[in-house]
């Protein structure tokens, strides 16, 4: 509804964007009951080779992919997009329930930790290359998460921080390109260049003000319909809701989903075996980040990184894959349920 809502005042390509989302939910739809079918523990036999799929696409993409403003993240076939990135999410999160169901008491040492990162190393490297700041970041916060619930000696964290510094502050002389220290940069200062750097933080926080509590109503935004609002479709759709819908929009969209995470919190407490546990609680750190990062970045609480909204930005890849691993969360719960004999 958001998308063909702010789709209206734009060209015709972007006033159908909203039938090639409906077409990417009906796939996603067919997924989750697909995957929610069969036995998950199917993917740990096949999570090698998953992995290995997902980064082969990731050195495809930036090889043979077009450039689309300056990025090499799509793969164009025509009627769709796709992205590999978001397969890649997919594929750590498998595998990193694997490792740690089988090295799980191990991550006592430091050693299996560093292990553990290797998974996210070489897919979070090849998107920095593209260059993707905001699912490089995604492909981190679920290693930390999974680490989270896992037997690790919380003085380990302590010992990451400190790599983190240090990592940033090479990639910030390095491998991170302008536009993305200006996102930084205008986090901490916004209204220093409030037509430059500043100006999608601005925008977006203004939307949401002229809100109020019951929003102004569907193709009523100003910032949305007179496109003062950049990427109202996808990285700043929940302030385009917030605009049109009001507080009481953008709260039951927030509500929805704080909802959807609470019940896979309890499945993965309720999970039978550790590698069920690890799988949930990824995709759960999966959701829970892409949805704080985006919600954060639009009230101008985080700096901009691209990342989508789940379930609401346009992206068919990412609906699609969203739609999937909740699927697998459903098997988890599934076959965690106790049998009850009469």
């Amino acid at each position: 509804m958001m998308i063909y809502s702010t789709g209206l005042a734009g060209a015709v390509s972007e006033s159908n964007l909203w039938v090639r989302q409906l077409a990417a939910l009906l796939v996603g739809i067919a997924g989750l009951f697909f995957f929610a079918t069969f036995d998950y523990h199917f993917l740990k036999k096949s999570g090698n080779w998953l992995f290995l799929v997902s980064v082969l696409m990731l050195l495809a993409v930036l090889l043979f992919g077009p450039e689309i403003r300056g990025s090499k993240r799509w793969f164009d076939f025509g009627l769709f997009n796709f992205q590999p990135a978001e397969i890649s999410k997919f594929a750590l999160v498998v595998m990193l329930a694997k490792y740690l169901q089988l090295k799980g008491a191990l991550t006592q040492k430091f050693r299996y930790v560093i292990g553990s990162f290797l998974y996210i190393l070489i897919p979070a490297t090849l998107i920095m290359l593209q260059p993707d700041l905001g699912s490089a970041s995604v492909h981190v916060a679920i290693w930390l998460g999974v680490l989270l619930i896992s037997p690790m000696p919380r003085r380990h964290f302590l010992y990451l921080l400190v790599i983190f510094l240090v990592v940033s502050s090479v990639a910030w002389q390095f491998f991170l390109v302008s536009y993305q220290q200006d996102r930084i940069r205008s986090f901490l200062d916004p209204t220093a260049d409030p037509l430059g750097r500043g100006y999608n933080a601005i925008q977006s926080i203004v939307a949401i003000g002229s809100g109020g509590p019951w929003g102004r109503g569907l193709a009523r935004g100003l910032q949305s319909q007179l496109k003062f609002l950049p990427e109202r479709q996808t990285d700043f759709i929940f302030a385009s809701t917030v605009e049109e819908l009001g507080l009481v929009g953008g709260g039951l969209v927030l509500a929805l989903i704080i909802f959807l995470l609470w019940r896979m919190v309890k499945i993965v407490f309720s999970s039978r075996d550790l590698f069920g546990t690890y799988l949930a609680a990824g995709i759960f750190f999966l959701i829970f980040t892409q949805v704080a990062v985006n919600v954060g970045m639009n009230l101008g609480l985080l700096p901009v990184t691209g990342i989508t909204l789940p379930f609401l930005s346009y992206g068919g890849s990412s609906l699609v894959v969203i739609f999937w691993l909740v699927g697998i969360v459903e098997s988890v719960a599934r076959h965690s349920a106790p049998v009850r004999f009469r």
